[in-house]
Protein backbone atom coordinates (compact mmCIF):
# COMPACT_ATOMS: atom_id res chain seq x y z
CA UNK A 1 0.00 0.00 0.00
CA UNK A 2 1.39 3.26 -0.91
CA UNK A 3 1.92 5.82 1.80
CA UNK A 4 -0.82 8.06 2.86
CA UNK A 5 1.59 11.46 2.14
CA UNK A 6 2.10 10.22 -1.49
CA UNK A 7 -1.26 9.54 -2.25
CA UNK A 8 -1.85 13.08 -0.76
CA UNK A 9 1.04 14.53 -2.92
CA UNK A 10 -0.86 12.44 -6.62
CA UNK A 11 -4.09 13.73 -5.59
CA UNK A 12 -2.84 17.55 -4.97
CA UNK A 13 -0.69 17.17 -8.03
CA UNK A 14 -3.61 15.92 -10.31
CA UNK A 15 -5.96 18.70 -9.45
CA UNK A 16 -3.15 20.80 -10.16
CA UNK A 17 -2.45 19.92 -13.66
CA UNK A 18 -5.95 18.42 -14.73
CA UNK A 19 -6.98 21.04 -16.97
CA UNK A 20 -11.19 21.00 -15.74
CA UNK A 21 -9.37 21.88 -12.65
CA UNK A 22 -6.01 23.88 -12.10
CA UNK A 23 -6.36 24.30 -8.38
CA UNK A 24 -3.51 24.79 -6.14
CA UNK A 25 -5.60 25.50 -3.16
CA UNK A 26 -7.14 22.43 -2.13
CA UNK A 27 -5.80 20.31 1.07
CA UNK A 28 -6.16 16.75 1.02
CA UNK A 29 -5.99 14.66 3.51
CA UNK A 30 -5.38 10.74 3.66
CA UNK A 31 -7.02 8.96 6.89
CA UNK A 32 -6.81 5.00 6.02
CA UNK A 33 -8.89 4.56 2.92
CA UNK A 34 -11.11 8.08 3.43
CA UNK A 35 -9.78 10.83 0.85
CA UNK A 36 -10.69 14.62 2.80
CA UNK A 37 -11.08 17.57 0.61
CA UNK A 38 -10.60 20.60 2.57
CA UNK A 39 -10.63 24.55 1.35
CA UNK A 40 -12.85 26.89 -0.73
CA UNK A 41 -14.05 27.66 -4.24
CA UNK A 42 -16.72 29.91 -6.55
CA UNK A 43 -19.31 27.07 -7.36
CA UNK A 44 -20.69 24.00 -6.68
CA UNK A 45 -19.70 23.10 -10.70
CA UNK A 46 -16.06 23.40 -9.58
CA UNK A 47 -16.61 22.06 -6.30
CA UNK A 48 -18.19 19.09 -7.74
CA UNK A 49 -15.03 18.67 -10.67
CA UNK A 50 -12.78 19.07 -7.62
CA UNK A 51 -14.22 15.83 -6.23
CA UNK A 52 -14.51 14.08 -10.04
CA UNK A 53 -10.56 14.72 -10.19
CA UNK A 54 -9.33 13.66 -6.79
CA UNK A 55 -11.69 10.05 -6.88
CA UNK A 56 -10.06 9.08 -10.40
CA UNK A 57 -6.50 10.12 -9.22
CA UNK A 58 -7.19 7.78 -5.82
CA UNK A 59 -10.38 5.59 -6.73
CA UNK A 60 -8.83 3.13 -3.96
CA UNK A 61 -10.04 5.31 -1.54
CA UNK A 62 -13.56 6.98 -0.83
CA UNK A 63 -13.44 11.06 -1.61
CA UNK A 64 -15.23 13.29 1.06
CA UNK A 65 -15.63 16.39 0.02
CA UNK A 66 -15.73 19.21 2.59
CA UNK A 67 -14.72 21.32 0.04
CA UNK A 68 -16.62 25.35 1.05
CA UNK A 69 -18.30 27.15 -1.91
CA UNK A 70 -17.90 30.95 -1.15
CA UNK A 71 -19.92 33.68 -2.71
CA UNK A 72 -18.10 36.44 -5.08
CA UNK A 73 -19.90 39.49 -6.10
CA UNK A 74 -19.00 42.53 -8.22
CA UNK A 75 -18.98 45.58 -5.88
CA UNK A 76 -22.13 47.37 -5.20
CA UNK A 77 -20.30 50.56 -5.32
CA UNK A 78 -17.21 52.70 -5.92
CA UNK A 79 -15.09 52.92 -1.98
CA UNK A 80 -14.43 55.73 -0.63
CA UNK A 81 -10.77 56.20 1.33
Amino acid sequence: MEAPQYVAARVQRALAEDERTTELGIRVDIRGDQLYLRGQVVGSERRELIAEVAGEAAPELEVHNEIDVVDVREPMGEERL
